[in-house]
């Protein structure tokens, strides 16, 4: 409490070095400026957030020494008076925003700007309150990677897949092109699971998925949706042939040498159906049934083979169940969703009996 008696001008002096403290003693920085946008202010920890002393930025534009921009767009972050005082209150800042420093490294942050008034309510300036959120950026990109990513393989899991492969269809649409999908499923991964147990069989699915990412370019993409299904996105194909050379490599590449889980070396063969947009399908569900279906085929027809959905799989079951059932599979109009592959894999087994 402030003594009584004390002279006015020592009081106030009392009050500024209170004040001082205080700002000084925060974890975030903060600027302060004049009615003209000129800094005035900056404590310990914008000081060093910005790589500016309060005394070299005294005076300069808050442009200058606050240099914020929108991390997608690279715009310029308004920090204008004129944006936060018709309104009278605190305006935050773009979630991308990312200050540059004087020294030109850019760091992510969370900021704020408010007017400051007198006790005559003029406005005196405005004060930007403002943190470094790299850890927790870090975070939510960790957290993103784990929801969008197999745990046990890290490749895209059926989430981002769909995502990628719904990209590659947008993008085969503009440019008049055709994407491929590859259904894998390793022949014989059960009996690795119940005569060597769950652990080798992971081990085999962590060293499948390596092989598989080694097979394929740098702008297919690889994911596992779950057990021993694999997906890839085959984007910017040119013709369906080099898809077969493709999806051969694949499986020659898988059941070259045996894999090395710990002393056990296990040989691996695999089934692989192919879908195409437009031809099968012309969303990723349903280039993803088409696949599966297709792969299904190789697996009846001996496995360790490779069927596309529109020659062999189509025909296979118009063989079986009749054209008017065949029907039932065609992809044009299709609702199914991958929910729905279990009674799908029924129909095809019964009617490749």
């Amino acid at each position: 409490m402030i003594a009584e008696g004390l002279p006015a001008d020592e009081i106030l002096l009392m009050e500024e070095e209170r004040a001082s403290a205080t700002l000084n003693s925060i974890g975030d920085g903060v600027i302060s400026t004049d009615p003209a946008g000129k800094v005035t202010y900056l404590n310990p920890v914008a000081e060093r957030l910005t790589g500016w002393s309060c005394q070299e930025a005294f005076g300069r534009s808050l442009v200058s020494v606050f240099n914020v921009v929108d991390e997608c767009s690279r715009a310029l972050v308004s920090n204008r008076l004129d944006v936060v005082t018709p309104h009278d209150q605190a305006t935050g800042s773009a979630r991308n925003a990312i200050l540059t420093r004087r020294d030109g490294i850019e760091v992510p942050i969370e900021n704020s700007i408010a007017p400051i008034h007198d006790r005559y309510a003029r406005l005196t300036g405005a004060v930007i309150v403002f943190r470094d959120v790299t850890a927790a950026r870090a975070r939510e990109c960790l957290l993103s990677l784990r929801v969008q990513h197999d745990v046990l393989t890290d490749l895209p899991n059926r989430l981002l897949l769909a995502d990628r492969l719904e990209h590659a269809i947008a993008q085969a649409r503009r440019r008049g092109t055709q994407v491929a999908v590859l259904f894998i499923d390793l022949d014989g991964f059960k009996d690795v699971n119940d005569s060597l147990g769950h652990a080798v069989g992971d081990r085999l699915l962590q060293e499948v998925a390596k092989r598989l990412k080694s097979a394929v370019r740098e702008s297919d993409t690889v994911g596992r949706l779950g057990g021993d299904e694999f997906v890839i996105v085959l984007s910017e194909i040119d013709h369906p042939q080099s898809v077969a050379r493709q999806a051969d490599k694949i499986r020659a590449v898988l059941a070259a040498s045996p894999h090395a889980i710990g002393p056990q070396k296990l040989s691996i063969e695999s089934s692989i159906g192919m879908s195409f947009f437009p031809e099968d399908g012309l969303d990723a569900t349903s280039l993803v049934n088409c696949a599966d279906m297709a792969m299904y085929v190789a697996k009846r027809s001996g496995r360790n083979a490779r069927r596309s959905f529109g020659v062999d799989a189509r025909l296979a079951v118009s063989e079986r169940r009749g054209l008017s059932d065949a029907a039932s599979f065609a992809p044009e109009g299709s609702e199914l969703s991958l929910h729905q592959r279990v009674t799908a894999h029924s129909s095809v087994e019964e009617s490749l009996r």
